[in-house]
């Protein structure tokens, strides 16, 4: 397995965009810009073709860059959890026009639930679920790579929010002590801000794992 990562810092609100390429599948997880700028540019240096985008969670920075995705590689598939379908298209439940700027993502080409497993070539991940920062966001797991993309759940020394519509602080800390803690404590943890971690760091450190 010849997995690489590649991770952009995108969008106003600093979202990690990460690029996942293995044999001859390319994936973007959480495109958060929609402006020309590294994360595009490296596209178009290094010639990839993306094949799907995966969506931790759809609050609007993390949609932001969908749409511009699919329209530059109109084959690629969007991929959502279920329970957050619906924040694809509403700029209001996604929580964007709050901010001032509202966004629309084309919907979800496939939806996802909670134990699928997808695959980026011969490397296989499985859909976890570590909801409560929106009622529907997930975590992809690949334990041959030890890499967890936790989205907006677990940061270094932090986790998501939960004082706005659809966070649920219960939820959060039960799903990350449930399916995040259970992993090794290797295994590296790519959030969807801030620098990545480790399962065991966390374990040890985390202001609000304690």
């Amino acid at each position: 397995m010849s997995l690489t990562i590649d991770t952009f810092v995108t969008g106003p609100l600093q979202v990690n965009t990460y690029l996942l390429r293995c044999d001859d599948d390319a994936i973007v997880v959480d495109p958060g810009s929609f402006a020309k700028d590294a994360f595009w540019r490296f596209l178009q240096a290094e010639a990839v073709q993306p094949d799907a985008i995966w969506l931790t969670h759809a609050h609007g920075d993390h949609i932001a860059g969908v749409a511009a995705v699919k329209q530059q590689f109109p084959a690629v598939t969007i991929v959502c959890p279920n329970v957050d379908a619906a924040l694809m298209t509403d700029a209001d439940m996604n929580l964007s026009r709050p901010l001032g700027l509202p966004i629309a993502a084309p919907p979800a080409d496939r939806l996802i639930v909670v134990g699928d497993v997808l695959h980026i070539g011969s490397s296989e991940w499985t859909v976890l679920d570590t909801s409560g920062h929106t009622a529907g966001g997930v975590s992809y797991h690949c334990p041959d790579a030890g890499v967890v993309l936790a989205g907006d759940a677990l940061f270094a020394s932090g986790i998501g929010r939960t004082d706005i519509p659809g966070g649920d602080a219960t939820a959060l800390l039960a799903n990350i002590e449930r399916h995040l803690m259970s992993l090794p404590d290797e295994t590296r943890v790519l959030p969807g801000h801030g620098p990545a971690t480790t399962i065991g760091r966390e374990r040890q450190g985390n202001p609000f794992l304690l």
